[in-house]
C-alpha cells in the first residue's frame, strides 16, 4: 500500500511541535516518548502500522480546539482516533502525524427523555450510551459488532450500523446534532435536539464523511422506548444460496424484522467452537428476530416462517426463553473474534442490493476458488450489508497482498451488481484505490472540493479516502 511521503521539515520539528502543543493542553495530554506512541500505530487494520509524531488527548472541546489550531498554524497533519477499531484503517496515522484521541470525552451532557434524546461527548463507547438510559426503559439503536469498545466519534465518522440497523436504521438515522472543532480550530455546531434543521443538510454530510472534514467533540442522538418484546428465530439452510433467496423473498414480501444476520459454515462452525450456542451443522445460518407485542411477534414470525420453509429449510427453530435468545445471538456477536482463533483474515465490507445476495455469494465462491483463498460470510443481511472474511497466512510471503487483490475483486463484484463499496467500515486506506471503481473523475473532484472548504490545508485524516493519483494536487 502506497502512502505519501513524510515530511522532513515536520519530523526535524518534533520537538518544537511537542513543545507548543504543551503550551496549549495540560502536561498530560500530550504524548511524544516512542514507547507510548507505538499503541497508536494501527487500528483494526493491523496489517498496516506507523507509529505518529506525537498524541494528544483532549479533555473538552476547547482543548481540542487548542490543539487543532496549533497543528493547523505549524502545518502538521492530525489523525482523529476514536477508540481504533476501524477496520479500514481508518485512524492509521503517518509518520508526521499527530494523533488526536477522544478517548477521554466519554460523559453524558444531557437525556431528555420527553424528547427522546441524549447528549454525550464523542468518546463514550457505543453500548454505554443504551448503558446510560436503559434504566429509563430507552435504548440507542445503532449496534456494530464492536460496540463494547467503538466510540460515538468512529460511528459518526464510519456512520456505522450493526444487526438491527435494517429497522432502526444506521448512525445517520439516529444521530440528530454535533459540536464540531475545524482544523483551524473553529468550533461550530450543526442540528441540533429538534427533529430537521433549517438550511442545507450539513450533518448528512459530515456523518460518514471519515474525519475528512472536522473533529466531532459531542453529538445529540435519538433514543427510543424499549420494544414491548424481542425474539429470534434460527434458519439453517443447505446453501449459501438458497439462504439469500430466503432473505431476498422475506424482503420481497413486505415483511421487516428488526434484524435478519446470515453466518455460513465456517463462521458457524467457528462460533460453535467459541460459545458453544448450539447452532446447527448446515451450510448457512439466517438469525431473524422480531419485535413488538406477543400478537405482533406472533404474526410476523408466522409470515417468516412460511416463506422460509418454501426453501426447505434444514432446520428452523423458534426461540422459546430470553437464554435461547441470548444462545442465539451470543455466536453471531462473537464471530469475529471466534474467526480469528482459526486463522489471520481481512473483513471486507462492500453493500449490495438485497436481491443479488445469491449472485455475489456464487461470485465470491468463485473468487475464492480462483485465489485458493476460504472465505467466511457473515453479514447484515436484510439490508445487503457484505462482510465477507478472507482467511490467509500473514506470516507467508505474498500472502497479504494475494489477499487485498482478492478482497479488491470482491467489492468491485459489489459495485458491479449495483451497490457500493462500503457500508459502514469506511473506506479509509483499505478502499481508498478502489474509489475509482464507484466514481467518475467528475464526481471524486466534487467530494474533494468539499474538503476543499472546510480543511484547505488537507491537513485532517491525510492519505484516507481520497486516490492518491486524484488528490495529489490538493495535498501539502
Amino acid at each position: 500500500m502506497q502512502m505519501p511521503k513524510p515530511s522532513a521539515n515536520i519530523l526535524a520539528r518534533k520537538a518544537e511541535i511537542v513543545a507548543c502543543l504543551r503550551q496549549v493542553l495540560p502536561e498530560n495530554a500530550v504524548i511524544d516518548d516512542p514507547f507510548e506512541t507505538k499503541v497508536y500505530e494501527c487500528d483494526a487494520l493491523s496489517a498496516y502500522r506507523c507509529p505518529p509524531l506525537a498524541v494528544v488527548l483532549p479533555g473538552s472541546t476547547e482543548e481540542t480546539a487548542a490543539a487543532l489550531k496549533a497543528c493547523h498554524e505549524m502545518g502538521v497533519p492530525v489523525v482523529p482516533r476514536g477508540s481504533g477499531t476501524s477496520l479500514a484503517g481508518g485512524a492509521l496515522p503517518t509518520e508526521d502525524s499527530v494523533i488526536l484521541g477522544v478517548a477521554r470525552l466519554n460523559g453524558v451532557l444531557e437525556a431528555d427523555y420527553a424528547n427522546r434524546f441524549i447528549t454525550v461527548q464523542s468518546g463514550r463507547t457505543n453500548l454505554s450510551v443504551t448503558g446510560a438510559v436503559e434504566q429509563n426503559g430507552y435504548f440507542y439503536a445503532p449496534d456494530p459488532s464492536s460496540q463494547l469498545a467503538c466510540a460515538i466519534a468512529g460511528n459518526i465518522a464510519m456512520n456505522s450500523g450493526g444487526a438491527h440497523c435494517l429497522k432502526y436504521g444506521v448512525t445517520t438515522n439516529n444521530l440528530l446534532g454535533v459540536k464540531m472543532v475545524t482544523m483551524a480550530g473553529e468550533v461550530i455546531e450543526i442540528g441540533g435536539a429538534h427533529l430537521d434543521a433549517a438550511g442545507y443538510d450539513l450533518l448528512g454530510l459530515i456523518c460518514g464523511s471519515e474525519g475528512q472534514l472536522g473533529v466531532v467533540t459531542e453529538a445529540t442522538l435519538r433514543i427510543l422506548a424499549k420494544p414491548e418484546g424481542a425474539r429470534p428465530v434460527l434458519i439453517g439452510f443447505d446453501s449459501n444460496e438458497v439462504a439469500g433467496a430466503c432473505v431476498s423473498d422475506i424482503i420481497r414480501a413486505g415483511v421487516l424484522p428488526v434484524a435478519i444476520e446470515f453466518m455460513d459454515r465456517p463462521v458457524i462452525r467457528a462460533a460453535e467452537n467459541f460459545t458453544h450456542a448450539g447452532y446447527p451443522d448446515v451450510e448457512a445460518l439466517l438469525i431473524i428476530e422480531v419485535e413488538g407485542s406477543e400478537a405482533e411477534i406472533a404474526e410476523q414470525l408466522g409470515k417468516i416462517t412460511k416463506i422460509a420453509k418454501r426453501h426447505n429449510p434444514v432446520e428452523l427453530r423458534e426461540s422459546q426463553s430470553p437464554e435461547e435468545s441470548a444462545n442465539i445471538w451470543k455466536g453471531r456477536k462473537a464471530a469475529f473474534g471466534a474467526m480469528g482463533q482459526i486463522n489471520d483474515y481481512m473483513c471486507l465490507d462492500g453493500t449490495i442490493p438485497v436481491s443479488k445476495l445469491p449472485e455475489t455469494l456464487r461470485g465470491i465462491t468463485a473468487l475464492s476458488q480462483k485465489y485458493g483463498l476460504d472465505v467466511g460470510n457473515v453479514f447484515h443481511a436484510g439490508d445487503g450489508n457484505m462482510h465477507p472474511l478472507i482467511l490467509y497466512n500473514a506470516n507467508k510471503p505474498g500472502d497479504l497482498e494475494l489477499c487485498e487483490a482478492m478482497g479488491a475483486d470482491i467489492l468491485k463484484l459489489c459495485v458491479e451488481v449495483g451497490g457500493c463499496l462500503t457500508g459502514e467500515h469506511g473506506v479509509g486506506v483499505e478502499k481508498r484505490e478502489l474509489m475509482h471503481s464507484q466514481f467518475g473523475v467528475d464526481d471524486l473532484d466534487i467530494q474533494m472540493a468539499v474538503k476543499d472548504v472546510f480543511d484547505p490545508k488537507w491537513l485532517l485524516n491525510p492519505a484516507k479516502v481520497f486516490p492518491l493519483d486524484a488528490s495529489e494536487g490538493r495535498r501539502q
